[in-house]
């Protein structure tokens, strides 16, 4: 009774209900604080999606990850795990379903990184809006009136966030295909100059060097770059006001 009144009050929600539709609360075996029983809350949470929009995310978070990397260190907000997390949750997700489930263990066995590695890149990556997840538990067997729980995988869903499509520039933008292929091909050439040249001294290198030290090197210095000429445009202007 003292664990069924225990778990009611960490807010465990409506779909925490045992399957024998009485309403009791799970109360053997502690778990995680809004933890929500596993199958049932699945349904509103994951979302189909499909190879391009997955690939697009784990672009973005790349481009995000240099944007954010500050001169002289080896990490931006995200860090090297985070990346490599999110990449193996691209390859791990149903497209038809969304469903993405997998254990911290099965991360950390294929990433080959420490329990502290991947729990830290998660939070990056729920922090920057790359990722976000619902924590679960399954029953285990009866006792009594109440049912016996434990914790068991989060479920995953993987996210865009807006300043890291900016990222992208046009590239991030569906662009529907003619019939005609040689068209086609002159419409994304043409799209792709565009967007090149829409970028600035610092985003450029992030789009077409492919050697991430080599980029995050050039955008650097294209940044500081800009910022000299923005200097001078400054002083110009206010010496032309005096």
């Amino acid at each position: 009774m003292f664990q069924s009144l225990a778990l009611a009050l960490e807010g465990l929600p409506a779909c925490a209900a045992t399957p024998d539709g009485k309403g009791d609360r799970p109360r053997s075996t502690p778990v995680r604080r809004h933890s929500r029983m596993a199958g049932r809350c699945e349904g509103v949470f994951w979302r189909r999606t499909d190879r391009q929009e997955v690939r697009k995310i784990v672009l973005a978070a790349r481009r995000y990850e240099l944007a954010t990397r500050a001169p002289g260190s080896r990490n931006g907000d995200l860090g090297t795990v985070a990346i490599e997390v999110l990449e193996l949750l691209a390859n791990l997700v149903s497209f038809k379903t969304g469903r993405l489930d997998p254990s911290l263990e099965t991360l950390m066995r294929k990433l080959k990184r420490s329990r502290d590695a991947v729990v830290r890149a998660l939070k990056a990556l729920r922090t920057h809006g790359f990722l976000d997840w619902l924590r679960r538990y399954v029953p285990t067997g009866n006792e009594g009136r109440g049912v016996q729980v434990q914790q068991t995988s989060n479920a995953y869903r993987l996210s865009l966030p807006a300043r890291a499509l900016r990222l992208l520039g046009r590239m991030g933008l569906p662009v529907p295909m003619p019939d005609d292929h040689a068209h086609a091909l002159e419409v994304q050439k043409a799209t792709h100059e565009a967007h090149l040249a829409s970028l600035s001294m610092a985003e450029l290198p992030l789009a077409t060097v492919d050697d991430n030290a080599l980029a995050a090197s050039l955008s650097r210095l294209g940044a500081l770059i800009e910022q000299r000429e923005s200097a001078r445009r400054t002083e110009s202007q206010s010496r032309f006001i005096s």
